[in-house]
C-alpha cells in the first residue's frame, strides 16, 4: 500500500493564511502569541497562571459539576474535573457547533487532537495538570448549518423550526428521523452499537445541548473529556465586565479592524460588528445595535437606554451571548486555557483577534491546527497500489491526477515541450535576424511564432484526448477510487459522518485514531482499516 504522507501546506485544502501560519513565516508572526510546540507551553503555563483567578476556577468546576450531576461520569472524566479547582491545572480546549449525531468527521478529530495533547503535555511538564475541554457551542443559532450529517452518500436531515440558540432547542420529532436513519443502518453488532447511542443521546434528552454532552460522553468520556456548555447564568456573571466594555466601548470592533488592515493581503475570515454581542432567550438570539443614543434589538421592538442595558447585563448577564468575535475572549476568561484547537477556517479568525485581547488583558491562547485524517480501507490501498498511486496523488485535482496518469501509461511521451523549446529556439533567432535587417518584420514573426507554439499545444492536447480515451477503462478506476475517498470532491473529513466507518469498525475506530494521530504534526495522516 502506498506509504507516503503529505504536508497541510502541499495539499490544496488549506488557505494561504494557514500555510504562512504552518511555516512560521515572518508577515503572521505578529497575530499570534507561541507557535505550538512543546517547549512553548512553558511559557504560556506560566502566563496563564498570572492571568487567571482562583475565584474564576470554582465558578467553572461548580458550573462543571451541575452540568454532570445527571449523566455518568468515568473515572477520569471526574478527575479531570476535581483537578481543575488546583491553580496547576490547566485546560486545552476544542468547540464545535452541535452538529446531529456529531455532523462530519472533523468532530471526531477536533476531540481526539485535544486529548491527545493533554497527554503530551502531561509528558513533558509531569507537575502540571492537563484537562481536554469540549466547548459545545450551544449558543449559535444557525440551525441550518447542523440539522443534517451524510451517511453512505446520503444527507439525513432534521427538518424543524429553531428560532433561538441551538443549545435549547427541544428533540421532539427526533424519533421520525431515527426510523429512517435505522433502516438505513441495518442489523448487526455495530449497527445496534450506532443505534443504541443515537437513541440515548437524542430521544432520552429533551433538548440539543443534553443530547450532545450525551453523545460525546459515550464516545470520549474514558478518555478523560471534560464538555462545557458555556449558556450558564454563573459563567456569564464573570464576563460581565467584558460585556460591559463591548457595549459601551466596543473595543473589539476597532482592535479587530486594526489586525484586519494588516492581514490585508490574505482573505479575511470574519469581519467585526460594532458590537459583537448578541440578546438571548429561548427563542430570540438577535444582534443588540447602538443607534441613536439607544441600544436596540434587532428584529424586534426592545430597546434599552445605557443605563437600562447595563442593569439587565447585572440582573441577567445570561442574555447576552458572544457571536465569533467574542465568543474566544469569553473562553480564555472562564477557562484556564493553553491552547486552543481548530480547524483551518476558526485559526484564521483567531489571528485576528491578538491584538484585542492584549487590549483587554486576557492572555491569548496557543492556536493549533487540528489533525487532518483521510480514512481508508485495506480494499482501497491495495487498489491504490495496483494503479501505481501514491495518496499524494489522490490528494491531487481530478483532472491533474488524470492527465498525469494519462502520461505515465504510455510508453512514449505526450508532452511537446521539446519540440516547442525548439521552435522557440528557432524564432529567437529570427528575431534577431529581424532587429538587425527590417523590424518592420518583428511583428510578423512573433504572430508566426504565437501560431506555431500554439498549433502544437493543440497538438498535445489531441494527443492526450485520444490517449484518454485509449486509456478510459484505467483512468476510470482511478476517478472512482479518488471519488471514493473524496466525496464531492472534497475532503472525506468534512463530508461523511462517523457512524459510516464506526459501522465497519466499531469501537476500534476511536481507539485506532487515539493511538495514531499526533496532535503537533503538520501532515495529513492516512489511516487504514
Amino acid at each position: 500500500m502506498p506509504t507516503d504522507c503529505i504536508s497541510y501546506q502541499n495539499s490544496g485544502y488549506f488557505s494561504s493564511l494557514m500555510n504562512d501560519y504552518l511555516d512560521q513565516k515572518e508577515p503572521t508572526q505578529s497575530f499570534y502569541n507561541r507557535f505550538p510546540n512543546l517547549e512553548n507551553f512553558e511559557a504560556q503555563i506560566k502566563e496563564k497562571k498570572t492571568n487567571y483567578t482562583n475565584e474564576n476556577r470554582a465558578v467553572l468546576v461548580s458550573a462543571l459539576q451541575k452540568q454532570y450531576s445527571k449523566i455518568s461520569v468515568s473515572g477520569l472524566t471526574q478527575r479531570n474535573i476535581d483537578t481543575l479547582t488546583n491553580d496547576n491545572t490547566f485546560t486545552v480546549t476544542t468547540g464545535h457547533q452541535l452538529n446531529l449525531f456529531s455532523g462530519p468527521l472533523y468532530f471526531l478529530y477536533k476531540i481526539i487532537s485535544t486529548i491527545n495533547l493533554t497527554k503530551e503535555l502531561k509528558a513533558k511538564y509531569p507537575s502540571q495538570n492537563f484537562v481536554p475541554i469540549y466547548w459545545m457551542a450551544t449558543e449559535d443559532h444557525d440551525f441550518d448549518e447542523i440539522n443534517y450529517f451524510n451517511f453512505k452518500g446520503r444527507k439525513f436531515r432534521w427538518n424543524k423550526e429553531s428560532l433561538g440558540p441551538v443549545g435549547r432547542l427541544s428533540t421532539e420529532g427526533l424519533d421520525d428521523f431515527f426510523e429512517v436513519y435505522s433502516l438505513e443502518l441495518g442489523s448487526g453488532k455495530n449497527a445496534e452499537a450506532i443505534k443504541k447511542i443515537f437513541k440515548e443521546s437524542y430521544l432520552n434528552h429533551s433538548n440539543l445541548a443534553d443530547a450532545t454532552r450525551f453523545l460525546a460522553n459515550a464516545l470520549f468520556g474514558e478518555y478523560g473529556l471534560v464538555i462545557l456548555d458555556a449558556d450558564n447564568p454563573d459563567l456569564k456573571r464573570t464576563f460581565i465586565p467584558y460585556i460591559k466594555e463591548e457595549l459601551t466601548l466596543q473595543t473589539s470592533h476597532k482592535k479587530v479592524l486594526e489586525t484586519i488592515e494588516k492581514l490585508k493581503s490574505y482573505t479575511i475570515q470574519v469581519n467585526p460588528r460594532e458590537i459583537n454581542l448578541f440578546y438571548m432567550e429561548d427563542n430570540l438570539r438577535e444582534r443588540i445595535i447602538y443607534e441613536n443614543g439607544m441600544y436596540t434589538i434587532n428584529n424586534t421592538k426592545i430597546e434599552f437606554s445605557e443605563s437600562e442595558i447595563l442593569a439587565e447585563l447585572e440582573n441577567h448577564p445570561e442574555k447576552f451571548s458572544p457571536n465569533v468575535i467574542m465568543r474566544p475572549l469569553y473562553q480564555e476568561v472562564i477557562l484556564p486555557n493553553l491552547c486552543y484547537i481548530g480547524g483551518g477556517g476558526e485559526i484564521a479568525y483567531w489571528l485576528e483577534l491578538k491584538s484585542f485581547f492584549n487590549a483587554v488583558n486576557i492572555s491569548f491562547p496557543i492556536l493549533l491546527l487540528r489533525n487532518s485524517v483521510l480514512l481508508a480501507t485495506e480494499k482501497q490501498a491495495k487498489k491504490a497500489d495496483k494503479l501505481g498511486l501514491s495518496w499524494s496523488d489522490l490528494f491531487s485535482k481530478k483532472d491533474d491526477l488524470v492527465n498525469e496518469k494519462t502520461k505515465v501509461l504510455d510508453d512514449f511521451s505526450i508532452d511537446l515541450s521539446i519540440q516547442k523549446d525548439f521552435l522557440k529556439n528557432q524564432f529567437h533567432y529570427l528575431h534577431s535576424l529581424a532587429q538587425k535587417t527590417d523590424k518592420s518584420f518583428l511583428g510578423a514573426v512573433k504572430a508566426q511564432e504565437t501560431k506555431q507554439i500554439k498549433g502544437l499545444e493543440n497538438l498535445e492536447k489531441r494527443l492526450l484526448k485520444a490517449q484518454k480515451r485509449k486509456h478510459f477503462e484505467e483512468l476510470e478506476r482511478i476517478t472512482d477510487l479518488q471519488n471514493e475517498l473524496f466525496p464531492n470532491k472534497s475532503l472525506q473529513e468534512r463530508q461523511t459522518n462517523f457512524s459510516e466507518f464506526y459501522l465497519e469498525n466499531g469501537n476500534d475506530l476511536i481507539q485506532k485514531l487515539i493511538d495514531q494521530l499526533k496532535p503537533l504534526n503538520t501532515k495529513f495522516e492516512v489511516i487504514v482499516f
